[in-house]
């Protein structure tokens, strides 16, 4: 088996506030898991200053730089000095207010954060991006899988295939080596309001099941995820390259659901014996509304959400297994229960 690489001494993380941003930081920190915890400077990229706090309570070491992500300045600051770091690169949008946002900072912000590392020097990018940039699966029965052709869905896919088509064509720039890492539906700890919402609609039998249910989900475990990115940090094999990184198998989503009300109500939460079942043209009928509005520049999260609650997203990570040696240790059920006792341990009310 190839060994990984020493990690750099200087680490830098975009989107350090951000859902995954703070699970990675915890891992750099020992506090999740000390097998990744780093010694070296770790340097940390937030929007906005109040979001300094949420790191510095992750990892209290790293070092803050407060600014945009498409602004050159603060890159330059960020990466000052920062020849032979490794980059990861998770700043992004989901749910904006505004479509033009999806470009501005996905598309725009990608390009300005590659053009930073590579001229100072920087030994390894790896990019974070999703399963929009292929859209959806065509049957329940597929998945999607190392050498997947593009087809993105609506305009955040559209801005992450452009992300992974630039971050692609850097490697190499420069003597600058870049990774692509795939994620699809995260849970875990440090999650945000709209997985907490998730969990509170599943307990009161208020998430609307479309037909059977019988749709499939790959999801990933915030640890998971974590170490699927600091194997293509690290793994030689990894430059180059673009990775799915997800649980080991995808779940229905009548799985996912029921899953997630047994944990509920085995760690102690009152959960209701009701569930709501839609006719799966819901999600159509959602799609095409979501396709309107941001054909006219506007979003809104809940019509896009239900739009694909209906549709099979799937990959398969065998490529991921067989080059960078990652075996996901967390499946759902425990996942799940890590994510409510995170919660509960925070008095966040589900």
């Amino acid at each position: 088996m190839t060994e990984l690489a020493i990690p750099a001494e200087t680490t830098i993380l975009t989107g350090g506030s951000g859902w995954f941003g703070r699970a990675y930081l915890a891992a750099l920190a020992g506090a999740s898991d000390p097998d990744h915890a780093r010694a070296g400077s770790v340097r940390v990229l937030v929007p906005r200053a109040a979001d300094a706090e949420v790191v510095t309570d992750v990892h209290p070491k790293a070092e803050i730089h407060v600014g945009d992500v498409t602004d050159a300045a603060v890159l330059r600051e960020l990466m000052k000095d920062a020849e032979g770091a490794s980059v990861v690169h998770a700043a992004g949008v989901i749910h904006p207010r505004r479509v033009s946002e999806f470009e501005r900072v996905n598309v725009r912000g990608a390009q300005a954060v590659l053009d930073v590392a590579r001229a100072v020097g920087a030994r390894r990018l790896v990019h974070v991006s999703s399963n929009s940039p292929f859209g959806t699966n065509p049957h329940r029965g597929d998945v999607f899988r190392h050498d997947e052709p593009y087809r993105p869905y609506l305009g955040y896919g559209e801005s992450k295939m452009h992300a992974e088509i630039a971050v692609r064509d850097a490697h190499g720039e420069g003597g600058m080596e870049t990774v692509v890492v795939r994620p699809p539906w995260f849970y875990g700890e440090w999650q945000p309001l709209r997985q907490t919402k998730f969990f509170t609609l599943c307990r009161t039998g208020r998430f609307p099941v479309m037909g059977d249910g019988g749709m499939r989900r790959s999801m990933v475990y915030t640890g998971n995820l974590v170490e699927g990115v600091v194997r293509a940090e690290l793994h030689p094999a990894a430059a180059g390259n673009a990775y799915w990184v997800a649980d080991e198998k995808p779940y229905s989503l009548r799985e996912i659901v029921e899953t997630v009300r047994r944990v509920m109500r085995e760690e102690g939460y009152p959960v209701s014996g009701r569930g709501v079942r839609v006719p799966q043209i819901i999600g159509s009928v959602a799609e095409q509304a979501d396709r309107f509005l941001q054909s006219r520049g506007r979003y809104n999260q809940e019509l896009h959400v239900l739009g694909e609650m209906n549709k099979t997203i799937a990959c398969d990570i065998s490529r991921t297994t067989a080059d960078l040696g990652y075996r996901p240790p967390v499946a759902l059920e425990e996942g799940m229960r890590r994510s409510i006792r995170w919660c509960r341990a925070r008095g966040i009310s589900l």
